[in-house]
């Protein structure tokens, strides 16, 4: 799993492709948080606190973690190369681990420019450091565990497909969907009382709790559920391509 994870990261740090990411994606949360007019503006909100910033970027991830995964098997198998790691010495679920991992590092990787944000924030608040430090460090480690969560499901979409195009477009739809899209459905209130558990089978009402400082088990279980059920059908599906 180590030496997966150890090759994968090299091939995005090593063809720029990884710091081009996390600088594309450190460029658009400046310009919309400190100068496009937006209701993410910082200083057009007037508060200390950088709680739009956790509103735009899993919206941002949605689009980058697919992005990221969507080589992890499909370019494997659109160059054959596939076919060479299951002759080495792997377990499948190793070469699931090591490529999850690499995906998960590198989209974690792209928070870190962020704490010029906090720092920035912190020091502007009136009196300093006016800021809720319990919500900001419960959002960044919802935002972990939510970027674990689309690496997770952009693998399975990688396993499933042919091809990057596919891939890429296939997690973005998945992840649109158990983001955004089962939450807008169960706004609608089409079916009574099993509204509110189809609520909380997507995303946003588990990560919700954290941008609120709320570390509870529930979402955090809730999270390590989704990974291991995504990981297990990527597993399920390489070792039907074997």
């Amino acid at each position: 799993m180590f030496a997966i994870l150890k090759k994968e990261l090299w091939s995005y740090f090593g063809n720029w492709s990884a710091w081009i990411i996390i600088a594309a994606f450190s460029l658009i949360t400046t310009l919309f948080l400190f100068f496009f007019e937006n209701d993410s503006n910082i200083f057009d909100i007037g508060m200390a606190s950088l709680q739009s910033y956790f509103v735009l970027v899993p919206w941002l991830l949605m689009f980058i973690i697919p992005a990221l995964s969507m080589k992890t098997f499909a370019e494997e198998q659109q160059t054959g190369t596939l076919n060479w790691l299951f002759s080495q010495p792997l377990k499948v679920s190793d070469l699931v681990s090591g490529k999850f991992l690499s995906v998960w590092v590198v989209g974690i990787l792209c928070l870190i420019p962020s704490v010029i944000y906090f720092y920035t924030v912190y020091v502007l608040g009136v009196p300093e450091g006016n800021i809720d430090m319990g919500m900001t460090f419960g959002s960044y480690f919802g935002l972990i565990i939510l970027i674990a969560a689309f690496s997770g499901v952009g693998i399975l979409a990688s396993s499933l497909s042919q091809n990057q195009i596919m891939a890429y477009l296939l997690g973005v739809f998945m992840c649109f969907i158990m983001y955004f899209g089962i939450e807008q459905l169960a706004s609608y209130k089409l079916l009574g009382g099993a509204d509110f558990i189809l609520q909380n089978v997507g995303f946003y009402q588990h990560f919700l709790g954290f941008t609120r400082g709320l570390i509870d088990f529930k979402d955090v279980a809730y999270f390590v559920f989704i990974i291991g059920l995504t990981l297990t059908l990527s597993n399920h599906f390489i070792n039907k391509k074997k």
